[in-house]
């Protein structure tokens, strides 16, 4: 490459990072003198501001040492966060492992529903830990609206206006729950048989396979796609991985506004089905070697749905977790197909750095023997920075997929969509913050519907230095403002 044409390139992300509005580095005059790939991530991160609304940051936040977390502590404290946005905090008062969460009511929110992943325990006499709460999105103020899951961790709100919270346990049950901005401090009575303090309110969905919950997609329709959270060789030596399951509704739902009772709604009754992936287009070839491709669904017990997925030759992966809806996916060609897309973990000490794979289905109402109506992808590979995925969630209006890790000092990483290139993987990823808390993680990131405002718990940080509330350690829960949409 002559000097020439160094200058020129040098000159052109020069134009780009002043209207990026990015300082030229040293990095950037010597592009074209190292690899292409650390060409294309520097482009990257100069064109950042234009392509994800924010300038990264580059290195993820130093270790800590020690109780962290303390009272009188600023939110900017809590995480390493990409300049240009501000953080405060929600509530410092969110119970002790809070995890994913959900805006509701769906349209115009006032509050967050949250899940609480902790185990079921007596906090105090008769009393039992939080498992669901809603947090007051003007007020940060926090009620308890069920105590008693065990490993509360995917929770939806529904189109029919209802909650969908769920346990990440072996036996892990859903829970539904109607009007849950009135409902308060009921208590599951009977993990096994969904026995509930207010069962006008509150009805576990035996319908609903009986998986480690933590992915979810509800549609309309009341079909339901989720991950079993398993790793490989979790039950016996060399078994499978969890599979990815769809509930067909009975009744599919087909009204426009929320039920008045329990039983209208289509989780009441249905089928159940685990992803088989092939690898030969007329035939279902499956097994090792076929996690990616086109795949069937396989008819499965709800309440064996782990042992019948193994048993029937379901796709197995490395704990598959969160699990959302593209909501910028559409297909003219086919109106009804939707695109989910969701976290692998893997294992970073093994170096397998996790992964986000995207599925195209194509009939989400139907589940035919052999007829193979959805078609798997890779989206994002992990590497040595970027791993142990966890929570993702769509930007709305950009459709931009920001991942989060699941370990302590995590960050969360923006990734662009796919675009016009040959591959169909994410186009780049760029990092948006990183937890200061060693003893601390990232989770239930989630934005609010205009795009601007995300939310985040900072998840089992130490609270030695932290008073308890309602008889239970707490989590702070930060908003973080200030996303620019970019053009």
């Amino acid at each position: 490459m002559n000097i020439k044409h160094s200058l020129v390139a040098a000159a052109t992300i020069a134009t780009v990072s002043a209207a990026a509005h990015a300082a030229v580095t040293a990095e950037d005059v010597n592009f074209l003198q190292r690899d292409f790939g650390s060409n294309v991530d520097s482009l990257l991160r100069n064109l950042a501001p234009l392509l994800v609304g924010f300038v990264p940051i580059r290195s993820s936040a130093p270790e800590t040492s020690g109780p962290y977390r303390l009272p009188n502590q600023g939110p900017h404290s809590q995480v390493k966060l990409a300049p240009g946005l501000t953080v405060q905090y929600l509530t410092r008062n969110a119970a002790d492992s809070t995890d994913m969460m959900a805006f509701f009511p769906r349209q115009n929110p006032t509050h967050l529903i949250t899940c609480v992943e902790s185990g079921l325990e007596e906090i105090a006499p008769g009393k039992l830990n939080p498992s669901v709460q809603r947090i007051n999105l003007s007020t940060g103020a926090v009620q308890t609206i069920l105590r008693g899951m065990s490993g509360c961790d995917g929770i939806r709100a529904t189109a029919w206006g209802t909650i969908l919270a769920t346990e990440e346990e072996d036996d892990g049950g859903a829970y539904e729950i109607l009007d849950p901005l009135h409902v308060s401090n009921q208590t599951v009575v009977d993990r096994a048989s969904g026995q509930t303090t207010d069962s006008a309110h509150i009805a576990k969905r035996t319908a609903l396979p009986t998986i480690a919950w933590e992915g979810i997609a509800i549609l309309p329709s009341g079909v339901i796609i989720a991950g079993d959270e398993l790793r490989p060789g979790t039950d016996v030596a060399d078994s499978d991985g969890g599979a990815i399951f769809k509930f067909i509704p009975s009744s599919p739902f087909s009204g426009s506004g929320a039920i008045s009772a329990l039983n209208g709604s289509p989780l009441v009754a249905g089928s159940v089905y685990a992803m088989q992936v092939s690898c030969q287009p007329d035939i279902q070839q499956f097994g090792q070697g076929c996690e990616v491709g086109n795949a069937a669904w396989v008819p499965v017990s709800a309440a064996n749905a782990r042992g019948d997925a193994d048993s029937a030759g379901a796709t197995g992966h490395y704990r598959p977790e969160d699990l959302h809806q593209d909501p910028k996916y559409h297909n003219p060609a086919a109106p009804e197909a939707i695109r989910v897309c969701w976290t692998d973990t893997g294992n970073e000490e093994a170096f397998n750095f996790a992964e986000v794979l995207c599925a195209v289905e194509s009939s989400p109402l139907t589940a035919i023997a052999d007829d193979r109506t959805v078609i798997v992808n890779r989206f994002l590979e992990g590497d040595r920075d970027f791993n142990s995925f966890d929570n993702l969630d769509f930007q709305p209006r950009t459709g931009n997929l920001y991942v989060i890790e699941d370990h302590p000092n995590g960050d969360i990483f923006a990734c662009l969509r796919d675009g016009a290139d040959r591959d169909r993987k994410t186009d780049g990823c760029v990092k948006l913050l990183s937890v200061k808390d060693s003893s601390a993680e990232p989770t239930g990131f989630i934005f609010a519907p205009d795009g601007r405002t995300a939310y985040l718990s900072i998840q089992h940080s130490d609270d030695t230095n932290v008073p308890p509330v309602d008889d239970y350690g707490t989590d702070d829960v930060l908003k973080i403002t200030g996303f620019q949409l970019p053009r």
